[in-house]
């Protein structure tokens, strides 16, 4: 059973950086199974920072498709890719959209990152937009399991990397055509 994205909005009391406080409400991302599992995960997930009362004021399934999480990254980004695919019956281009949630500092780390997570696609693909995301973080679930602190190694690790940039390869492999032999 695959877990789905819910964006939830948490309202608190914030202190600003003068000491003024300000009532806030920020969306933050969480792994679960259900409305009720995401309501209770948040929950615990915000009493660990904020030590005030808050309250959830909205739940809602977040529609991106991939979570991509960089080192050195403090802020999220929305990347739109359309892939692009030839329908035979019909001899058209159709393009099917989807979003990705891209941890970056600024909108070209973005694209970069965007390009990053693309490179084993097989199929054409554009990349018509990319924003800045209100989401302030993002709560992958994990159970505690042995099994799954491979998992959350290898999460913290993708969150701990930057990809290289590096300029498109170019494939110097040679093949070697061998005649077939013919058996007489």
């Amino acid at each position: 059973m695959s877990a789905i994205w819910y964006e939830c909005k948490v309202k608190y009391r914030k202190t600003d950086e003068t000491g003024n406080q300000k009532i806030t409400t920020e969306p933050y991302l969480i792994d679960a199974i259900s409305f009720t599992e995401a309501e209770s995960r948040i929950n615990e997930e915000m009493k660990a920072y904020i030590s005030e009362e808050f309250k959830i004021t909205n739940i809602k399934v977040a529609n991106y498709a991939e979570i991509h999480p960089f080192e050195n990254a403090d802020r999220w980004f929305k990347s739109k890719i359309s892939l692009l695919a030839y329908d035979e019956e019909s001899g058209k281009e159709r393009k099917t959209n989807m979003y990705f949630l891209i941890q970056a500092n600024d909108v070209k780390e973005a694209y970069d990152n965007t390009v990053f997570t693309m490179k084993s696609t097989m199929g054409d693909y554009s990349i018509p937009a990319i924003s800045e995301s209100p989401i302030v973080d993002v709560f992958p679930y994990f159970s505690g399991d042995e099994d799954e602190l491979e998992q959350l190694e290898k999460f913290n690790a993708l969150k701990a990397s930057k990809p290289e940039i590096v300029a498109e390869a170019e494939d110097h492999m040679e093949f070697a055509v061998e005649e077939e032999e013919t058996v007489s």
